[in-house]
C-alpha cells in the first residue's frame, strides 16, 4: 500500500534520449494513482534559475571565444541555479512529503563540467555540500540512445538548447560519462531509449511502482 513519502527521481542522459519525454509520461501515470508530485527540470525549475539558465545558453551562442565565460564561471552559475532550484522549489516539495521528479540533476554536472570539461571534482563537491544538504535522489533514470536516434530527435526540436549542435564524439563522451557514474549502483537504472516507445515507459513506471509500494 502506498504511503506518502519525499521520493526524489532523477532522468539523466544525452541530448535526444528522451528524458524530457519520458517525465512527462511517467508525471501522467504516476497522477493517475493520485499521487501528489512535482515535474521541473535543471537548469531551471524556479524563476531565478531559468534567468540563470538564460544567461548560460545566451553565452554558449557568443562567437568570440573571448566573451565567452571561463568554464569554472560556466560551472558556478549551474551550481547557483541548482542552488536556487534546491532550495525554492525541490527542498519545498520533499518537505510536504511529494514525489519529485527532475530533468537533469547532479550527474548532469559530473558528465558535462567534470568529465567533460575538466573541472576539478573536490571543487564541486564541496559546493554541493552546502547546496544538498544531505538530498540525494531515491531513483535515476540513465537513459541510454544509439548515435542515430538521438540525431533524429534533435532535428525534430523546433528550438535549439546549448547542446543540441555538439560533435557526435561530445554525445559519445557524455554518455560513457553517465555509464560510469551509475555502474554499480542499485538505485540507478540505465535504460535502452533509443525506440522511446510505450514499453520503456511502462518499464519506468514498475521500477517507481515497486519502490513506492504502488499497485
Amino acid at each position: 500500500m502506498y504511503k506518502k513519502k519525499p521520493f526524489l527521481i532523477i532522468f539523466e542522459g544525452v541530448e535526444g534520449c528522451g528524458k524530457s519525454y519520458q517525465s512527462q509520461k511517467l508525471k501522467k501515470n504516476l497522477i493517475k494513482k493520485g499521487i501528489d508530485l512535482t515535474l521541473t527540470r535543471e537548469p531551471g525549475g524556479t524563476r531565478s534559475a531559468e534567468s540563470i539558465r538564460r544567461l548560460i545558453l545566451k553565452d554558449y551562442f557568443n562567437k568570440g571565444k573571448k566573451d565567452k565565460f571561463d568554464k569554472y564561471t560556466d560551472t558556478l552559475l549551474y551550481l547557483a541555479a541548482r542552488n536556487e532550484h534546491v532550495k525554492n522549489k525541490i527542498k519545498p516539495a520533499l518537505k510536504k512529503k511529494r514525489v519529485v521528479i527532475c530533468d537533469r540533476f547532479v550527474d548532469s554536472t559530473l558528465a558535462y563540467q567534470v568529465y567533460g570539461k575538466k573541472i576539478n571534482r573536490r571543487f564541486i563537491d564541496h559546493i554541493h555540500k552546502f547546496i544538498l544538504q544531505g538530498i540525494k535522489p531515491n531513483i535515476t533514470f540513465v537513459l541510454k540512445v544509439s548515435p542515430s536516434a538521438s540525431k533524429l530527435r534533435l532535428k525534430k526540436r523546433r528550438t535549439n538548447n546549448r547542446y543540441d549542435n555538439f560533435p557526435q564524439s561530445f554525445y559519445t563522451k557524455a554518455q560513457k560519462a553517465f555509464l560510469n557514474i551509475a555502474k554499480n549502483k542499485k538505485n540507478y537504472f540505465v535504460l535502452d531509449s533509443s525506440l522511446n516507445n510505450s514499453n520503456l515507459e511502462k518499464k519506468i513506471f514498475e521500477i517507481v511502482c515497486k519502490y513506492l509500494k504502488i499497485k
